[in-house]
């Protein structure tokens, strides 16, 4: 192609096609064509970027492996520039530069960049905004990736969480209605018998026994069998009904009051009363297993809430840490129970607010405590603690797990780059934690040694808090 018919076709660029037609030739001049066929890399990640390309016409299409296979995230067509621009920090793209269809480009090499910002103070200017817009499209569209990502591991973590408890509900509410008859029956069975007194505070103490809390903890499904099996050998023993066993088994009920019932209340009354006891302390029981469901789900609502302050505007603001860590730390325990990793929160007292964006804040500390979860191995430890330090609070996050290669800890908060196979991580996390950082005037650094990985994230105290402790000491 004649020099004279590329300048003119520069001319009608929708990009640089109103600068002076004498950058258009040093263009044409410091450049050469290049043409791509469909599926070719105009450039790859990892590798360095050649230079300037402006596209004279095709289609060109960046994509990313953000965990789900290749995303498109900027595309360009005939009449847009890309590649390397002017005053750019950029040195290898964050993905493959592909083309969708046959491209035809000017390519500028990067080594003419520099003159070229000399030669063409108009091409310049248009190629500084074009990499602000690009850095800003980037920047959000990072953040807002990032930000699905966590959605979708919060969804998920909620669906399992709610789960337990959900079905509890719904298996108790089904056995309610069976416990809740034979408490009648048994009901209308022990108010045709006449108890002495004697005898009706000898059902009370089995009652009693029945209802008292349970300060062990939950049985375990061994423990639970065995004990129905030892219940029913003394219901058989005495010649009682051994159904009640399993509803007696899950109270508190306690053999010495069992025989101190044989011992006041005779037959056939005394098959009446036991059956009467179980029923309503199984009763009980269901109640109690619903209420505390019920509960749980409440706090876990409370807790996905307060972690993506949906109910508050995205403003800086003074922030207690407490609850803020408090409910990241809750909404990410099933993913710590899948792995069976001890998750522990110790936060000083007295600690002070800090001042900064609250939805922000959450979503640093699930990206670090996400990140050390991933990290720790079965059965390890996450830590989460949060002192004051001078005029900072400064939140640390370990875990110990094998620790991060001295060869790649200057790249861990690079964009895209990441150690997870693939499919289960996109690079993004640590570089979306330092940008919130920064933007809550803060810091972020880490510490790695095989067993102990420790990420430090400072953050200022808020001014109210300050102006508050000089005005209690004047």
């Amino acid at each position: 192609m004649a020099a004279k018919d590329l300048i003119d076709r520069l001319a009608e660029h929708r990009t640089l096609g109103a600068v002076p037609r004498a950058e258009l030739e040093w263009l044409v001049a410091h450049g050469s064509i290049r043409t791509l066929n469909t599926g070719d890399l105009l450039s790859r990640k990892g590798h360095p970027v050649e230079g300037l390309y402006i596209v004279l016409s095709g289609h060109l299409a960046l994509f990313a492996d953000r965990g789900a296979g290749p995303t498109k995230i900027i595309e360009w067509r005939g009449g847009d520039v890309t590649g390397m621009l002017p005053y750019s920090r950029m040195v290898t793209p964050p993905a493959d530069v592909s083309a969708l269809e046959p491209v035809e480009i000017l390519a500028i090499p990067r080594d003419h960049l520099t003159a070229m910002t000399r030669a063409c103070c108009e091409v310049t200017s248009i190629l500084v905004h074009i990499m602000v817009d690009r850095a800003r499209l980037f920047t959000s569209s990072d953040l807002q990736n990032e930000k699905m990502i966590s959605l979708g591991k919060l969804s998920a973590g909620l669906a399992h969480e709610l789960n337990n408890p959900s079905s509890a509900i719904e298996r108790c509410a089904a056995l309610l209605e069976d416990r809740l008859e034979d408490s009648e029956e048994a009901t209308r069975d022990l108010a045709a018998a006449t108890l002495s007194d004697a005898q009706i505070a000898a059902v009370e103490a089995v009652r009693g026994s029945c209802i008292a809390q349970q300060h062990y903890g939950v049985r375990s499904p061994l423990e639970q069998s065995d004990r129905e099996e030892v219940i029913a050998e003394w219901l058989a023993k005495h010649g009682l009904n051994t159904a009640n066993a399993p509803m007696l088994a899950d109270t508190e009920v306690t053999f010495e009051s069992l025989e101190q019932l044989v011992v006041a209340v005779e037959r056939p009354t005394l098959d009446a009363v036991v059956r009467w006891v179980a029923a309503g302390c199984a009763v009980r029981n269901l109640t109690s297993t619903i209420q505390g469901s019920a509960m749980r789900i409440s706090s876990l609502v409370t807790a996905v809430k307060g972690f993506t302050h949906m109910d508050q505007a995205n403003v800086a603001e003074p922030v207690d840490l407490g609850p803020s860590l408090h409910n990241t730390v809750a909404v990410l325990n099933s993913q710590a129970c899948e792995k069976s990793v001890a998750v522990t929160l110790e936060l000083e007292a007295d600690l002070p607010k800090v001042r900064g964006f609250a939805a922000e804040l959450n979503q640093i500390w699930g990206n670090l405590i996400d990140n050390a979860l991933d990290a720790a191995a079965n059965g390890g430890r996450v830590q989460v603690l949060a002192n004051r330090e001078n005029q900072s609070v400064v939140v640390r996050i370990l875990d110990d797990g094998a620790g991060i290669p001295k060869e790649i800890r200057d790249r861990i908060f690079d964009p895209f780059f990441t150690t997870k196979p693939l499919g289960q991580g996109t690079g993004l996390g640590l570089d979306i934690a330092r940008r919130l950082v920064r933007h809550n005037d803060g810091a972020i650094d880490f510490e790695s040694q095989p067993g102990r990985t420790e990420f430090r994230v400072r953050l200022p105290i808020a001014e109210s808090y300050q102006a508050g402790v000089l005005a209690k000491n004047r």
